[in-house]
């Protein structure tokens, strides 16, 4: 008798409250950045250290080329010592270009870190937006459509790109989905 009576308090008490879906929606961060003129400015202080240190790899191997070049139109009238000497000062420079190749591009290096730094302030505004929305809108969850989770299918009324762009006083016009969230647009023309 008391299993009966236990579950038909648990059956009432689980009809008695109301089921609460969790509501999501998700923002294409890729165009947010493409408008935003802190993240434009970010890209092009990022191309001017990639462009500089590009070009002082670029000049320690013609410096390398050089010395290759001058080595083999010598290489006839020197010694053995001079030729090991000149080949060691070479393979020094080649290790040295290397290096320094990967402490700019390689990983987490010099160009990683100025990426980091640069997008950091960008970042924050878009998160702080996208927080904002999500708060406002009682979002439970925000995806980004412009990250590697894989969306196969977006309703356009669960896109809250818009809402972030007016967040950060920016014009999503251009955008080539529908302009706002169809979902809090008033029905206008009811069938």
């Amino acid at each position: 008798m008391n299993k009966v009576l236990f579950f038909v308090i648990l059956w009432a008490v689980c009809l008695s409250v109301p089921a609460q879906a969790q509501k999501f929606g998700y923002v294409d961060t890729e165009f947010v950045f493409s408008k935003m003129p802190e993240y434009q400015k970010a890209l092009g202080e990022i191309d001017k250290f990639t462009d500089k240190w590009s070009k002082d790899i670029q000049d320690k191997y013609v410096e390398i080329e050089k010395l290759q070049r001058a080595y083999q139109a010598e290489e006839i009238l020197l010694t053995e010592d001079m030729k090991r000497e000149r080949q060691r000062v070479m393979s020094e420079k080649e290790r040295e270009a290397r290096e320094y190749n990967n402490r700019v591009f390689g990983y987490e290096g010099l160009l990683f870190q100025k990426k980091k730094e640069l997008m950091k302030a960008p970042m924050e505004l878009v998160n702080r937006a996208i927080e904002k929305v999500s708060v406002q809108k009682k979002l439970d969850f925000m995806f980004d459509k412009a990250s590697d989770f894989v969306m196969l299918y977006t309703n356009p009324r669960h896109d809250y790109t818009d809402y972030v762009m007016e967040e950060l006083g920016l014009d999503g016009a251009s955008k080539g989905t529908p302009g706002t969230n169809p979902a809090n647009k008033a029905i206008t023309n009811p069938k």
